[in-house]
């Protein structure tokens, strides 16, 4: 077949498979996704055999180091994997809530009822992780998902499929509710995007480029967030230990994601104090500043600071850093340069704090804390299918009700239409 009829047969089993899984009962999505954490921990060497495969490939095409972290499957992160799947177990299945319900001066009662969007299919790069998580969310929430991975995966993704079907099967869940295209060519892609009548959303996970290759590309909506441009404030009224930690941890912990700061703002009344006690730990960990004018006076290792810098998603141990006048010109700048994604404040200040909650329009707003945990998993939703910063239907990290929508369900007794 070519390659237009293999992506139409893979659409129209999974469209089938949505029928099925919308009518699973909680216990029987539970069983099969713990039979799908087990199956992952069982096949930790095969898994590991794949993705040496694969990152052998991306090691000799020059793959950055942050794409090779991605890439990477290791104990841990196989662990995590079907940690994440037994957390999705232990949330609440969304589907057939009834989220309101109202009296009609007719006696109708309306409410609204959560049901599955139908198939999901995700489009992504580099971390093989996602096949699991994605595939865990959407079973639970009983969408079928249809996988199409980088090729630079294609091995660990394979591998990480085969694990997650058997357990379906296993557990009387069709097969086809789960699917990984094996098909590297991006002709793949372009034949999936343009299936309306047998998908129902598109999730795109990876890089500016291949969001945006989607969104030019698809008959489909798109949930997605282009990049990452995330900022830490300290506040004039910050605990600069704190700050330190907040801080270092935000930018240094994985600068490969898209959760990482990408550029920190400094209150000037703290800059002065604040500033060569963060530069000391960047030094040790290798991060390349660079800086505003009033930066560069303190710091004399920063390079001076270029427009391109303010908005840049480095992805790297790169930092931007800019002295503020006020909190005022900190959130202008955040307006100016950000991405919607994640934003942190580190203060004492109560005011201060509920200000930048209210006025600063990202998907995640923190307090005190670091950017990295903008992430499904860290905050309770089991794994996470994406980060949403389009605002339509879904904004921030995605879990099981963001793959839900609403049906209005109507109870009468006998009323008729005048």
């Amino acid at each position: 077949m070519s390659i237009k009829e293999d992506i139409l047969k893979i659409a129209q089993a999974a469209r089938q498979a949505s029928f099925a899984l919308s009518r699973l009962d909680t216990t029987a999505k539970n069983k099969a996704l713990e039979l799908m954490a087990a199956g992952l921990e069982k096949g930790g060497v095969v898994l590991k055999e794949a993705n040496k495969k694969d990152l052998e490939a991306a090691e000799a095409k020059g793959l950055s180091k942050a794409m090779l972290d991605r890439l990477t499957l290791s104990d841990k992160v196989i662990s995590s994997m079907a940690q994440g799947l037994r957390e999705v177990i232990a949330l609440p299945d969304p589907v057939g809530e009834v989220t309101r319900m109202w009296r009609r001066p007719n006696g109708l009662q309306v409410g609204k009822m959560r049901i599955p969007i139908g198939v999901i299919g995700i489009i992504y790069e580099s971390r093989p992780n996602v096949t699991a998580d994605a595939a865990g969310l959407c079973l639970k929430s009983g969408n079928a998902v249809i996988l199409r991975g980088g090729s630079e995966a294609i091995h660990s993704n394979a591998a990480i499929a085969k694990c997650l079907t058997d357990a379906c099967a296993q557990a009387g869940v069709p097969k086809a509710a789960i699917q990984v295209i094996p098909i590297t060519e991006r002709e793949a892609i372009l034949e999936l995007l343009k299936l309306e009548e047998y998908i129902d959303l598109i999730i795109p996970r990876g890089g500016e480029g291949l969001i945006r290759f989607v969104v030019e590309n698809s008959k489909i909506p798109v949930i997605k967030h282009y990049k990452g441009v995330c900022h830490v404030y300290v506040d004039e009224f910050a605990d600069l230990d704190m700050a330190v930690a907040i801080a270092f941890n935000a930018k240094v912990h994985r600068p490969g994601v898209c959760n990482s700061m990408e550029t920190l703002l400094v209150h000037k009344a703290v800059a002065d104090a604040f500033m060569p006690l963060v530069a000391a730990q960047y030094g040790k960990a290798g991060v390349e500043l660079r800086g505003c004018l009033k930066t560069c006076a303190i710091l004399k290792e920063a390079k001076e600071a270029q427009e391109a810098d303010w908005g840049a998603e480095y992805l790297d141990l790169i930092l931007a850093i800019k002295v503020v006048d006020s909190m005022d010109e900190a959130i202008s700048h955040i307006e100016t340069y950000g991405s919607l994604h994640t934003e942190s404040i580190v203060t004492k200040d109560y005011a201060n704090s509920q200000r930048f909650l209210r006025e600063v329009n990202s998907s995640t707003v923190l307090v005190n804390a670091s950017t990295r945990f903008s992430d499904g998993f860290q905050l309770g939703l089991g794994a996470e299918i994406g980060i949403s910063t389009t605002k339509i239907h879904a904004f921030g990290p995605m879990g099981l009700e963001e793959l839900t929508t609403q049906k209005f369900i109507i109870y009468g007794n006998g009323q008729i239409r005048e």
